[in-house]
């Protein structure tokens, strides 16, 4: 049975567009390192190994994930917007500090410290998001937020020319990108607004553990968490090990290998984030698991995607990289811009927040892991073909994760309902 599409105020609207440099910045900040590599190495030799490369890549992941569940917890229970203006004001400022290290260990501590911060953002973002568009745009308000992630990742991948550039440099980019964030702050505290029917006032006041148990009874959730994990494993490798990968197969410079990572399949994600958002609002006024099925083809997309990235450099064609790189791009905008709303299905809106920080704190852990141990299978010279077949495996365990979870049929949860098992 079909249901009337919802009608957001234009106001539901601007909070969209005032974060969406917000996770631009965030991405950006991550995102700059993988693309100046080997710059960074050379100005820092004490780095020394592919191994160690992957632990300072990890070792921001692994700080991320564990204050992830812990910024969730502080939206929920706190104000939205001031958690989203803090964050981004501390995690600029440490982006500047990155620009100054001098050392190995230095380099360690600001993305440890960088990780830290960052965490607040994501689930205090995209939850204020689900308070604004409660009904037949949520998918679609994600997914136009999820565009500044994108954009944030190919500019990142750009960061590669300015590292090579004699007159700019890879500590000029930390700096410059660290300042633009603590300036965009203040703005940001002033004009963002937490949604009238979210006010911390009406929250529930949940303790932790009261939270946790909620969640952790809930199947359809930890159905959602493994669901965001599996897949996000060969996200994070693309992501932060794919422009040296090209640039050693493929013998092309450290700018072009950048580009090449991330512009195509970056641009790809944003046509499949404004698609998969289109196409899942749309399906739901017709089956309420219409956002699941959206992500589980996307998902399926990926799977093709991850195999053909792995047998591209036995081709010696960069275009076949590229190509298979724009299929993963279209399937993960699919995938990236419903999973917020799915969680929305099966969770009351006071822990949104919560539960996808805890989504996070055990995705990024596992990416952390997958950098590191990436790292160590290129020291061990172990074929790309095998390292994103076992990727591609992962994906497709997670397509039949995420047709198990049991959504709502509305858009708040009953307590009853998300504290048992799921309802079909």
């Amino acid at each position: 049975m079909s249901r009337r599409p919802s009608s957001p105020l234009p106001t539901a609207w601007l909070v969209v567009a005032l974060l969406v440099p917000v996770a631009l910045l965030n991405y950006l900040d991550r995102q700059m390192l993988a693309a100046m590599k080997y710059s960074v190495m050379s100005d820092l030799p004490a780095i020394g190994s592919e191994a160690n490369w992957g632990k300072i890549l990890a070792l921001f992941k692994w700080t991320y994930a564990v204050l992830s569940p812990v910024g969730g917890y502080l939206a929920d229970r706190f104000s939205r917007r001031w958690v989203i203006a803090l964050s981004l004001l501390v995690w600029s400022a440490v982006t500047w500090a990155t620009g100054q290290v001098t050392s190995y260990e230095q380099l360690l501590w600001t993305r440890a410290v960088m990780g830290v911060s960052e965490a607040f953002y994501i689930p205090a973002a995209l939850a204020l998001i689900a308070d604004f568009h409660p009904g037949d745009t949520r998918s679609r308000a994600v997914g136009l937020h999820q565009l500044g992630i994108y954009a944030g990742v190919i500019l990142g991948g750009f960061s590669g020319y300015a590292a090579d550039h004699p007159e700019l440099g890879w500590r000029w980019m930390f700096g410059t990108c660290g300042l633009v964030g603590v300036l965009y702050a203040l703005p940001l505290a002033l004009w963002l607004r937490d949604a009238p029917c979210a006010q911390a006032a009406d929250r529930p006041r949940a303790s932790p553990w009261a939270t946790l148990a909620e969640l952790g009874r809930n199947g359809s959730f930890w159905l959602l968490v493994l669901y965001f994990t599996l897949p996000a494993l060969a996200g994070w490798i693309v992501r932060d090990w794919m422009p040296a990968v090209l640039k050693a197969e493929f013998g092309i410079g450290q700018g072009q290998a950048g580009v090449s990572a991330t512009l195509y399949w970056m641009v790809a994600s944003i046509v499949g984030a404004v698609l998969g958002g289109w196409l899942a609002d749309r399906w739901m006024r017709w089956t309420v698991r219409g956002r699941i099925y959206t992500s589980a083809l996307g998902m399926a997309t990926i799977v093709v995607a991850m195999l053909g990235v792995g047998y591209a450099p036995q081709t010696q064609q960069l275009w076949v990289a590229v190509l298979f790189l724009i299929l993963f791009g279209l399937g993960w905008g699919f995938f990236d811009c419903n999973n917020m709303p799915i969680l929305s299905q099966i969770t009351r809106p006071h822990l949104r927040a919560s539960g996808y920080g805890i989504m996070n704190m055990i995705s990024i852990s596992g990416g952390g892991w997958a950098d590191w141990w990436f790292g160590i299978l290129r020291d061990r010279q172990v074929p790309l073909g095998a390292i994103f077949g076992i990727f591609a495996g992962f994906a497709v365990c997670s397509i039949v994760l995420v047709l198990l979870i049991r959504p709502q049929p509305g858009d708040a949860v009953a307590p009853a309902a998300a504290a048992g098992p799921p309802v079909h």
